[in-house]
């Protein structure tokens, strides 16, 4: 019988040797991921000589569990390999978000890894990169070095089980903020500092921004923050607002967000042989419309939503925080832009949404949010609408838009007033070439373009021409409604349009110098980060002297903006949003926008006056004791503006 060949060398040179190999192999996680990254290993090689704590913090991170299950299996070469794929899996889904809308993986991200199939289907064709399979070859590798190696790493007995004591205590020292901070401290790496995520990501790689994100780094107080303090911010709303009395006309209101719509005629190079936008184009006449600032590209819908519905942003959040998935009680601290509405008593507010319930944890939010009745996909099929139901892959805006009105009809009928919230799919991605059969109403001139190209770009401009169509149709049938209405229409964000040979229809346009934001400069966002919109009434007097005129808008500023106009009576807190845009436009994750819609990278670097510091400081005082602080006067934001 052939002999077993057991451990080689005295048993403290093992454990040091295997505390090594984990170390070693660690090392090689992070590469690789930063290979599939990067691209290049030279360009790797700048990172480790630019960030070498980062590259020794992030090694460490997956040496533990290298550690870990290795002493626990009692062979490091077979630990290697769950690791290793755990690690080149996340770093492609880092990739695959990256070439979907340009930002990095984000801990928010994580909110939705239940319906990590339904997102994957409706991103579309996500294939790999060249440099993924050369990064899980080369981890193969390093898996294979270790097997060879196994009996200078064999540990047994007493020695595998104090290895496997020591690298869980690591574990769990590094399972924690102080005990990670303090290891990052140690090494050099900073765990405090607020980073946007492109920032984050590019300078800690993805693991590491990854766990500074699951550690939140403390949002800093007002100077002087207590209630005295609150007091004196709710004094000084009082005196910037004002209450406001019932107004004689309360119309109907018809929010309606249009996936990835955007005047596409703004795209340098491209021509088209007819109006892709003929009726949006129309409706400006008789609109208030202008360009509309979102806080994503080609992703992120349901995170948009948010900040439209409630006033609060992910700026305002701990890093890592997935704003669709707060405790219920964040959503009901502040009364949200539909209860403007419904709190007078007549208005009925709901939301209908073509696609299924799955996504951004809306079954919650939306009651949260002052709506009374949700309709998704298979309760609107169920309504008596007598047209074909698909539009590519998804529900027809028409057919989403015949819903709405059922429901208009109804609200009105009981004698209510209809606040509806209406969320389109059909020009949704994935942007194959047989989503429309092939089909292409308007001529597209793209001649720089090659043929597999084109058929990307028709597939777009097939998509938005739809949703012109539909919206054209909708507002034509609001001509005949007898009850004022008042439909409020933007498109969410571009589409990434992701195309063949790895790059966006913005990089090949030259709009952008690469796919990853983290290069981009402020005036680049400023336009990628923005699409269309229009308030439009089927009674003109509705809009006042407004009609016709034009006033850019944000993702932060339309639900104020739409308060102002109908003249709704409001609480404390909608007052004070009503003053943001004279100062900010919006503030996302990756600019600022100032009031007459200059771009820069941070609110410190754009040149405000003392007044627009003022208001915003104001709502960053409000928003500390509403989400971090002791809550001194969130109750009193809800009330009218001096009760």
């Amino acid at each position: 019988m052939k002999k077993r060949r057991g451990p080689v060398g005295p048993v403290w040179l093992r454990c040091c040797l295997f505390a090594a190999a984990s170390f070693c192999m660690g090392l090689a996680i992070t590469i690789a991921m930063q290979w599939i990254f990067l691209g290049t290993l030279p360009v790797v090689l700048e990172w480790v000589l630019e960030y070498p704590a980062h590259l020794l913090m992030t090694a460490l991170l997956w040496a533990v569990p290298v550690c870990v299950l290795g002493a626990t299996l009692g062979r490091l070469w077979i630990a290697a390999l769950p690791v290793g794929a755990a690690a080149l899996a996340l770093a492609l889904v880092d990739y695959f978000k990256n070439a979907i809308n340009g930002s990095p993986l984000e801990l928010a991200d994580f909110g939705l890894a239940g319906a990590a199939g339904n997102v994957a289907g409706l991103a579309g064709d996500l294939t790999p990169p060249e440099d993924f399979y050369q990064a899980a070859a080369a981890l193969a590798l390093c898996a294979l070095m270790l097997l060879l190696t196994r009996r200078l790493t064999a540990l047994e007995g007493t020695a595998r089980a104090r290895a496997w004591l020591c690298s869980l205590t690591l574990a769990g020292i590094l399972l924690t903020g102080t005990g990670t901070r303090a290891v990052g401290g140690w090494l050099g790496v900073d765990f405090y500092t607020r980073m946007k995520p492109a920032e984050n990501h590019s300078a800690h790689g993805l693991t590491l921004s990854l766990w500074r994100d699951a550690f939140p780094q403390p949002k800093t107080p007002p100077e002087g923050y207590d209630q005295d303090y609150m007091l004196e911010v709710l004094a000084r709303v009082d005196q910037l607002t004002e209450a406001r009395t019932e107004p004689e006309v309360r119309p109907n209101i018809l929010f309606i967000l249009s996936e990835s719509f955007f005047d596409l005629t703004r795209l340098p190079v491209i021509r088209y042989g007819g109006d892709p936008l003929e009726n949006f184009h129309a409706l400006e006449a008789e609109s208030v419309s202008g360009t509309f600032h979102s806080h994503y590209l080609g992703y992120g819908t349901g995170y948009l939503e948010i900040p439209l519905l409630y006033g609060l942003s992910g700026a305002d959040l701990p890093p890592g925080t997935n704003i669709c998935f707060q405790e219920p009680e964040v959503y009901e601290r502040f009364d949200a832009l539909a209860e403007q509405y419904t709190n007078s008593g007549d208005y009925t507010a709901e939301m209908l949404h073509a696609f299924d319930n799955s996504l951004y944890n809306c079954v919650v939010n939306y009651p949260l949010l002052g709506f009374q009745n949700l309709y998704f996909n298979l309760e609107i099929k169920e309504m008596d609408i007598d047209q074909p139901y698909y539009g590519g892959y998804y529900m027809r805006d028409g057919y989403l838009f015949q819903a709405m009105l059922n429901r208009l009809e109804a609200a009105n009928a009981a004698g209510n007033r209809a606040f509806l919230f209406g969320i389109t799919m059909e020009n949704h991605q994935p942007f194959k070439p047989e989503k429309f059969n092939y089909q292409c109403q308007i001529p597209l001139i793209a001649d720089d373009f090659t043929p597999a190209q084109r058929d990307y770009l028709r597939v777009m401009l097939e998509g938005i021409t739809r949703a012109d169509q539909a919206l054209g149709w909708l507002t034509e049938a609001l001509r005949q409604y007898p009850e004022p209405t008042i439909v409020v229409f933007f498109g969410d964000h571009r589409p990434n349009l992701f195309m063949p040979g790895g790059d966006t229809i913005y990089t090949l346009l030259g709009l952008s110098p690469e796919n990853d934001t983290a290069s981009w400069t402020a005036e680049q966002i400023n336009d990628l980060f923005s699409t269309d919109y229009l308030i439009w009434a089927n009674d003109p007097a509705l809009l006042g002297d407004l009609a016709g005129t034009r006033k850019d808008s944000s993702i932060t500023a339309l639900g104020p903006q739409l308060l102002e106009l109908t003249k709704q009576p409001v609480s404390r807190y909608w007052a004070l949003l009503e003053k943001i845009p004279e100062a900010s436009l919006t503030e996302g994750a990756l600019y600022f926008l100032d009031s007459q819609g200059r771009p820069s990278l941070t609110r410190e670097e754009a040149e405000l006056s003392p007044e627009a510091l003022e208001l915003l400081e104001l709502r960053d005082a409000v928003m500390y004791d509403a989400i971090y602080g002791k809550r001194y006067i969130t109750e009193q934001m809800n009330l009218p503006p001096g009760a």
